[in-house]
């Protein structure tokens, strides 16, 4: 399109696309006016169609670990494109992917790519319950797994009330074997295993929750899913799309010492393409076909152009230790805001490259504790902040991401716009 304004963009895509957005939290909604359109983004600078340039914390919602446009993707994307954008049959570097996830990921001794995070959860739900032959589902409030029926679902009004639809189009019927309880509520968790332990076939967790803000799980919570998983014969699943290879090599998982039996992946490994993986014991991964009963498939899983990126991307990770300087990084982010907000109503938490400031004076430990934050606040600040120059994502209850384009110059500029612009608010 000709058009170089983002409202009259913004007027077209309200004609043609519903809502405007191809994904909900892009509109912004939850913040007000409406969302700028990108022209190009490079290292951790956006560029709108109105040449206006954006420090951007978003980051695609995680891939861009590297920064936006690394030269060691784009080519790699390049010299894959010219070998042919799809083939529909196996080539090498599902092979070198699959080598690369099982050698980094200590968990996984088997992986299947996919398209998506929600593909690579789906497929998780599925194959556990084909494996343990059991139907219930526990998921956590707060953890987003992507638009799946079974885990499109609210919280009860007590530990084991089963959830109802969180989406129409979702049979209560399906969201009746999902039970949704409070993150690092461990009590909790015990109570719906005597209840109905013989029939929960998995427990699937956000190790860290990113999906609404950013909690932190406490001393034993994780451990105690392990070890009541095993207890009971149920799986553990980790959704670890956002933090997989952005928190350490090894996901979360390797931070925290725990080994889920399944693990979904995604973002990172895509190198900024549409991916998805899930992966995990031998004996669990053989149930799928074409070995096992567990049917799962894609026309595209696998495709050439995102294993090039992510390869890429990750290779380039491991030779200049990103994940040091990501904490570094990260950590003089955390610094800068810390001294901004002493001795204010506000919360943050951080994990390495991600990171969340809740307009609540806290503890925040689980999604009721986040409801609590000021959104009109929080909205002025994103506004505030947009106005500036700094692009923080659309909602109070998304993460924030660090890249390694991210430099201390731009970390201070940062820093220098949330302290004048929470001085207004």
């Amino acid at each position: 399109m000709s058009s170089s304004s983002s409202l009259s963009l913004w007027s077209e895509a309200l004609r043609w696309i519903p809502g405007g957005v191809n994904s909900p939290v892009r509109a912004f909604r939850a913040v007000g006016g409406h969302p700028f359109f990108v022209k190009s983004a490079q290292g951790a600078t956006l560029t709108t169609v109105e040449e206006k340039k954006l420090i951007d914390y978003v980051g695609t919602w995680g891939p861009a670990i590297l920064g936006h446009a690394p030269a060691v993707v784009v080519e790699a994307v390049r010299e894959a494109a010219g070998c042919g954008m799809s083939f529909g049959t196996p080539h090498a570097l599902e092979v070198e992917m699959a080598q690369t996830i099982c050698r980094m990921v200590l968990s996984v001794e088997k992986v299947r790519m996919v398209n998506s995070g929600t593909e690579a959860t789906m497929s998780c739900i599925r194959l556990a319950r084909g494996a343990t032959g059991r139907d219930r589902i526990i998921k956590f409030e707060g953890c987003y797994h992507g638009h799946v029926d079974s885990l499109l679902v609210k919280a009860g009004s007590g530990a084991l009330t089963f959830g109802y639809p969180d989406s129409a189009g979702v049979p209560a019927a399906l969201a009746a074997l999902t039970m949704t309880l409070p993150f690092n509520d461990l009590a909790a968790v015990e109570q719906a295993f005597d209840k109905y332990g013989s029939e929960i076939a998995a427990i699937i967790v956000e190790p860290i929750p990113g999906n609404a803000g950013l909690y932190l799980p406490e001393p034993g919570f994780l451990e105690g899913l392990r070890e009541l998983c095993a207890a009971h014969g149920a799986l553990l699943i980790f959704d670890e799309v956002m933090t997989g290879f952005r928190l350490a090599p090894g996901g979360f998982q390797e931070r925290c010492g725990i080994k889920p039996d399944l693990t979904a992946l995604g973002k990172v490994i895509g190198g900024g393409l549409p991916v998805g993986a899930f992966g995990g014991r031998a004996e669990i991964m053989d149930q799928l076909a074409p070995t096992g009963p567990v049917y799962q498939a894609g026309t595209l899983s696998g495709n050439p152009l995102a294993l090039a990126a992510g390869l890429a991307q990750l290779g380039e990770l491991e030779r200049i230790d990103g994940w040091k300087k990501l904490e570094e990084l990260g950590a003089l982010f955390e610094q800068g805001v810390r001294e901004i907000i002493k001795n204010k109503p506000f919360t943050f938490h951080r994990m390495g490259s991600m990171f969340c400031l809740f307009f609540h004076e806290g503890p925040i430990r689980n999604l009721a504790d986040a409801k609590k934050c000021r959104m009109e606040e929080f909205g002025k600040f994103f506004q505030g902040c947009l106005e500036r120059g700094v692009f923080f994502a659309p909602s109070q209850f998304e993460a924030g991401f660090i890249s390694l384009a991210h430099t201390p110059e731009l970390i201070g500029r940062t820093a220098e716009v949330v302290a004048e612009i929470l001085k207004t608010i």
